[in-house]
């Protein structure tokens, strides 16, 4: 192969890793903070209202429980945005009793924006509950959980 072509391909791939570059720094990195917060509070009101349903709880609803979610991922001094298993949301909501409650979640946020969140077992309850309905005991929904941040959304 000549100089010539070497440089050539040489300038070539050097204008595609400068091009995949740019677009990367340009574009919105798909874990965020808001992200995060939007796609963990419904999560947690839905699973909130099939553990109701387990106990025995009526008149439980999405609407009801009201919840929101503030994260943070690693300190004041990280960034909020990314994967990784540091991030740190506060969920707030209003429990069966109507009275509002407050527990802290760690979330592991995949870099394909998927998640895996867990709470607080005085909060939410221990890994199984007894359902009302069969006396067995099943799976606590809301105990840990996954969920996926929503592409759609900035």
């Amino acid at each position: 192969m000549t100089r010539t072509r070497l440089l050539t391909r040489g300038l070539i791939v050097a204008a595609a890793v400068a091009a995949v570059a740019v677009t990367t720094a340009l574009s919105t990195p798909d874990v965020t903070k808001a992200r995060a917060e939007r796609a963990l509070a419904p999560t947690f009101a839905n699973l909130y209202v099939q553990q109701a349903a387990i106990l025995g709880i009526p008149g439980i609803t999405v609407a009801g429980i009201d919840a929101s979610a503030n994260c943070d991922r690693g300190g004041p001094k990280v960034a909020d945005v990314g994967s990784g298993s540091d991030w740190i949301c506060m969920v707030t909501f209003h429990d069966d009793t109507h009275r509002v409650q407050t527990g802290k979640f760690e979330l592991q946020i995949k870099a394909d924006s998927t998640y895996v969140a867990g709470g607080p077992s005085k909060l939410i309850g221990l890994r199984t509950i007894t359902d009302k309905k069969t006396g067995r005991d099943v799976p606590n929904p809301v105990f840990e959980f996954d969920g996926t941040l929503d592409p759609d959304q900035p």
